[in-house]
């Protein structure tokens, strides 16, 4: 599926609070070194991982529910089977955008979240997309 790289930096450049899904609190992991680099860049990233309470010293809460502030982007590292569920998860919470990272496809749960309203972008790194915008 191809995204139009405008709709990304609009996305990037108007949301600042990301919520992590699957973050790791290993630094040799992908998703721990996406968010610092997101952390570095001046975002609030916000861990969500149920067998953590600190990640990159910042409070990690076990679903997105349980999230205090508001949430625009949803950054989701799992399984491409498991997205259904934090999707529907985050239309609840109101996000604005589900980002599925590079190897990360569901077209359903892509489909459920556009039809609420949602952005979606879909088996893209948020770090490229990042680091790519024009300074």
């Amino acid at each position: 599926m191809l995204v139009d790289f405008n709709e990304i930096k609009n996305i990037l450049t108007s949301y600042k609070n990301i919520a992590v899904v699957g973050l790791s609190p290993k630094a040799s992991r992908p998703s721990h070194q996406v968010a610092s680099y997101l952390i570095d860049a001046g975002y609030t990233v916000i861990p969500v991982n149920p067998g953590q309470n600190e990640i990159l010293g910042q409070t990690c809460y076990p679903d997105l529910a349980a999230i205090p502030q508001p949430v625009d982007i949803v950054d989701i590292f799992r399984r491409s089977s498991e997205i259904k569920p934090v999707v529907e998860e985050a239309i609840k919470i109101k996000a604005k955008v589900i980002w599925m990272q590079q190897g990360v496809v569901n077209h359903e749960a892509a489909d459920l979240a556009r039809q609420a309203g949602l952005a979606v972008v879909m088996d893209r790194c948020i770090k490229i997309d990042h680091a790519d915008l024009p300074a």
